[in-house]
């Protein structure tokens, strides 16, 4: 008699993490979530199982760690030895730097970031910026962390603002043709060439490298350029300023939704002259109100989306009234007590940033660094980075986390933890779900519901000598493992 033949069912493509705590909203739940490898997606249980008639393809007991979306970073200048403003003549090598960076950088916990680059020529700009744009439909687990677009903090900053930007290489904004000029018009506008998703009949418009621009708005027109700016869906952030409360309340009605980080390079709070912080202290209502009554319209280009009515940029606006605000919580930066100010002051617009630097993960030393023109040094020693000769904090770096010795986003959130007295879930929407609605990316980014992708961090708690701590345990991207401690 012949032997029976058993079929093997197909790969769904689909695992299912069981006995852990998903970060929703302000609390962790207790419950199952499914990832699904072949979309890259979090699905619902219910409609794969019923609907579909899907079933994992394995089930991991977690043993009651967290799980939470993915982090994302929004200010990083480099790291592991790299620095996304420094250009080479073999540009190949540069994005094979960036490519290996992502991969590094996901071992921290962080998925998806915004590759920053400080205050240079308008050469290296528009040399570096298609390597840092959107990932865009290139969904690649093995690829590591994905951008979300570059973040250009300058070069229109305040000279008196410029912290360890070159004084020598700021500019002033007349018109639009100076950003233009500048950053390059193909990095600024959306190509009018439609491209085809793969695996969709739709065509999309190619995402534009630029994300974020961090501009003083005091100095020469960059106000009234806001308009045209978020026309693009580019976000602006005021930064690097000297800006009064009354000049950071007009960017704020012209656009702006951001301000880099809060406290550091612009004018102190003032009880008479609030200056940036202030815009932080308004009534939403009153926020959301001066937001929609914008003087500066007119300024729009009418050839840039036609329809801007639903533009991300104006959901943004409209939603919060009051921008977002990056805070480095590094113990250097920041006092712990001005950190709980801004906390206190706009919880649902609190974004903890790393601001790191190609140092971080590097042994102490002298290392170089450009900051627009000729060869400068900063100095690594221990967990603070000194600009040379000036004595001027340059970014983070801290020898005290676990496996890499630097600044990571998971530290910034057990300081944040330890030092406010929050709650879990509070100190981890500072990385995720808030900063994906700065972003425009929510429902997408920063969330742990079905149709979201499945970027999740693994999390165990420690404590010892009365300090509470995350350890990212596990990374996934787009619904697979990619990063296991102990198996990097």
């Amino acid at each position: 008699m012949p032997s029976a033949v058993l079929s093997t069912p197909p790969r769904s493509g689909i695992t299912r993490l069981t006995n852990c705590r998903l970060l929703r909203g302000d609390a962790l739940v207790s419950d199952d979530i499914w990832l699904n490898s072949a979309t890259g997606k979090i699905i619902s249980s219910q409609e794969a199982f019923y609907d579909e008639h899907a079933f994992p393809d394995e089930s991991i007991d977690l043993g009651g760690r967290i799980v939470s979306p993915g982090f994302i970073d929004c200010q990083l200048n480099g790291a592991f030895g790299f620095n996304f403003s420094t250009a080479t003549d073999d540009m190949e090598q540069y994005n094979k730097q960036v490519r290996r960076l992502n991969k590094q950088l996901a071992q921290t916990g962080v998925t998806s970031y915004i590759p920053t680059v400080t205050s240079q020529t308008s050469e290296l700009y528009q040399k570096v910026l298609p390597y840092l744009g959107p990932s865009g439909s290139a969904r690649f687990a093995s690829d590591g962390a994905e951008s979300l677009g570059a973040h250009v903090e300058g070069p229109f900053l305040n000279p008196n603002k410029n912290g360890v930007h070159n004084p020598a290489v700021l500019r002033t904004a007349s018109d639009f043709s100076d950003l233009e000029d500048m950053y390059g018009a193909s990095n600024l506008t959306p190509s009018s060439s439609p491209s085809s998703a793969p695996g969709s009949g739709d065509t999309t418009t190619p995402p534009i490298p630029i994300k974020m621009i961090t501009a003083a708005p005091e100095m020469g027109n960059m106000t009234a350029l806001i308009p045209a700016l978020t026309a693009r869906d580019i976000i602006v952030s005021i930064g690097h300023s000297d800006a009064s409360y009354e000049e950071a309340s007009a960017a704020v009605a012209a656009g702006a939704t951001m301000i880099t980080h809060l406290f550091n390079a612009m004018r102190p709070s003032h009880h008479r002259d609030p200056g940036i912080f202030g815009v932080l202290g308004v009534a939403p209502a009153s926020a959301a109100a001066a937001a929609t009554d914008n003087d500066y319209t007119d300024d729009v280009d009418d050839n840039v989306h036609e329809d801007r009515g639903s533009s991300s940029s104006s959901k943004r606006r409209g939603k919060l009234g009051r921008p977002y605000f990056g805070i480095i919580a590094d113990g250097i930066h920041l006092h712990p007590a001005t950190i709980n100010i801004a906390w206190n002051a706009h919880p649902d617009g609190f974004i903890l940033v790393t601001d790191s630097m190609h140092m971080v993960g590097l042994p102490d030393g002298r290392y170089e660094w450009t900051n627009g023109e000729g060869e400068h040094f900063i100095v690594k020693k221990g967990h603070v980075l000194l600009l040379e000769g000036t004595g001027t904090i340059a970014g983070s770096a801290d020898p005290s986390l676990r496996n890499i010795s630097s600044i990571t986003l998971i530290e910034c959130v057990n300081n944040f933890l330890n030092w406010s007295g929050v709650t879990i879930p509070q100190a981890l929407k500072a990385v995720t779900a808030t900063p994906a609605a700065m972003l425009g990316v929510e429902g997408v980014k920063g969330c742990l519901e079905p149709g979201a992708d499945a970027d999740l961090v693994i999390l165990s708690e420690e404590a010892c000598r009365g300090r509470r701590s995350l350890v990212v345990d596990e990374v996934w991207k787009f619904g697979t493992r990619i990063y296991e401690k102990g198996n990097a």
